[in-house]
């Protein structure tokens, strides 16, 4: 699967040191640093971003806020390790002034111009660990040799001569990286930038951006971000975070978000962009032969490199005095054993027509296995789709089902109240009327008790009478 052949998409890696041409995109987007290598010979690549930068205003002439766009250009022609690239930025600027009161003014032009070149001078080899057989801890070890980074060095001059008068920092000033890349595996990279730039202007700085970057599949990468920039009069400071995906072989998409840290003041950078590559990158011609081996040029026959040392001389002295003579050779092409005729060199083999038939199989199957493929995905991104549909239905049935079980306890609810309230005032008039009897009964007993009192009084004056 070409997807497989470089998981790290997206932002800054390549798999190979003496090939910087990568199958799928390789794009520096939407970090601010630069990977060491190059985009490959034959390709034209195209970052871009919209990028937005807000921050509140300073004492003097400050650009608390910018928008903008980003255009940043490589290709490669003259070699694999060298290339060379364009940066600008088309953006409007708030130009501010706080003392006192603060006033501001609107600018819109170019804020940055520059045309460079960078060289991969170093790239060291790993250890293939997959060859390791005879021990499982040896080929599940870290590689300590990871710890050497990718080295390129980057030179280059900034054009200020039509930028706007914010941005203007002289006519034509150099710059020069320092550009290293560490791969620790095939998911996580960091990458480390030193940069002087604008050198022999009043403006000249110097920076540093240290950058990791994580593949969680083969689509979709993140990284996180530190970046210091120190002037002459102050310095700038900026965290961020983003992530890439890749939408093609040729195309990706990322996004990132920033705080920027100036003086006291803390402000924030987002930016969306697209990387586009147009891929006219053509590999070198190996001929192999059936079996995959590399057919090479055979050399030329010294008749006496089998002499002894005093049979050469002789040999030599012997050519001094004779006539040269034409040495030809036979070609005994059935014994298969061709030799070299007049010093020539002959192929060690030509090519068959089962050669031929072999290799239009190969491209045969692999042009079936592509369009399998292919076939393969559109199916799957259909199965998808159908299985989102899907998802959102069964989504939406179970919102309806939960909203009609809700309504459904409402009511059973309120009917629940409403028993429990009529249960509730009939238990309080049934215990107001016994209440009500029992304070009838209280006030009868306690008319009969006087009654017998009475009763008892008089039977008493009765019997006290003579």
């Amino acid at each position: 699967m070409i997807k497989k052949l470089l998981s790290f998409f997206v932002f800054c890696s390549i798999i190979a040191a003496n090939a910087q041409y990568t199958p799928v995109i390789n794009s520096n987007k939407p970090g601010f640093s630069e990977s060491p290598y190059s985009v490959g010979s034959g390709v034209y690549q195209f970052e871009t971003s919209i990028f937005y930068r807000k921050i509140n205003a300073t004492p003097t002439f400050t650009n608390p806020e910018a928008l903008g766009l980003n255009l940043f250009f490589r290709t490669s022609f003259i070699s694999e390790k060298l290339e060379l690239n364009l940066n600008t930025s088309l953006q409007n600027d708030k130009i501010a002034f706080k003392n006192i009161f603060e006033s501001s003014y609107n600018e819109t032009g170019l804020s940055e111009f520059s045309i460079g070149a960078k060289y991969m001078i170093f790239a060291p080899k790993y250890d293939d660990k997959s060859k390791e057989i005879r021990s499982w801890k040896a080929r599940h070890s870290f590689d300590w040799k990871r710890w050497i980074p990718h080295v390129a060095i980057s030179a280059g001059a900034n054009i200020g001569s039509f930028l706007t008068n914010y941005h203007e920092r002289g006519g034509i000033s150099p710059k020069v990286s320092i550009l290293l890349q560490n791969e620790f595996s095939d998911k996580l990279n960091v990458i480390t930038n030193f940069h002087y730039n604008y050198i022999g202007t009043d403006f000249s700085e110097f920076s540093y951006i240290l950058t990791g970057t994580y593949n969680f599949d083969d689509y979709w990468s993140g990284f996180a971000e530190m970046q210091g920039i120190f002037e002459k009069y102050e310095k700038k400071t900026n965290i961020g975070a983003g992530a890439a995906y890749l939408f093609s072989e040729n195309m990706q998409f990322n996004a990132s978000l920033r705080a920027n840290l100036i003086q006291d003041e803390i402000g924030f950078y987002g930016s969306l962009g697209v990387s586009y590559r147009i891929n006219k990158h053509v590999d070198d011609y190996v001929e192999i032969d059936e079996f995959g081996n590399k057919i090479e040029e055979e050399k030329p026959v010294k008749y006496d490199k089998d002499r002894n040392f005093f049979g050469r001389m002789f040999s030599k002295f012997k050519k001094l005095f004779s006539k040269k003579r034409e040495q030809k050779v036979d070609l005994d092409i059935e014994s298969g054993n061709p030799e070299a005729v007049g010093g020539k060199s002959k192929r060690e083999r030509q090519e068959s027509l089962v050669d031929i038939i072999i290799k239009e199989d190969k491209k045969q199957k692999k042009k079936t296995a592509k369009e399998e493929k292919k076939a393969a995905k559109k199916e799957k991104r259909k199965a998808e789709k159908e299985a989102k549909r899907k998802e959102k239905e069964r989504l939406k049935l179970e919102k309806e089902i939960q909203k009609e079980e809700e309504k459904e306890a409402k009511r059973k609810e309120k009917e629940r109240l409403k028993l429990e309230k009529e249960i509730q005032k009939e238990e309080e008039k049934e215990a107001k009327r016994k209440e009500k009897e029992r304070l009838k009964l209280e006030k009868e007993i306690q008319k009969l008790e006087e009654e017998i009192k009475k009763e008892e009084q008089k039977e008493k004056k009765d019997n006290q009478k003579p």
